[in-house]
């Protein structure tokens, strides 16, 4: 099991653009078009599989909000960082 970080190491190892929302990280990105936002979600799948690891995502018509949390162990942890910066290296 991965350790829960606390509040001043979630700050500061947050990546660019991510917020806490409680017990969740979340960061919601934008697309020029629907197809294009299904076409990321593919691809944040895609390595969340890999990492045995999976996010809520939420699509929306030009938006896809992605939310990670470590539901096992109560909270955020750094395997939910990791994924946030692999997701950013997908867009």
């Amino acid at each position: 099991m991965a350790e829960l970080l606390d509040d001043d190491e979630i700050e500061s190892q947050l990546p660019d653009e991510w917020e806490r929302d409680g017990d969740e990280i979340t960061k919601t990105y934008e697309f020029d078009d629907y197809l294009r936002g299904i076409e990321f979600v593919t691809k944040v799948g895609e390595v969340a599989e890999e990492e045995f690891h999976h996010p809520e995502i939420i699509v929306g018509y030009k938006t896809v909000e992605v939310r990670l949390t470590s539901h096992e162990e109560g909270g955020i942890t750094e395997k939910d960082i990791r994924l946030a910066d692999l997701f950013d290296d997908e867009r």
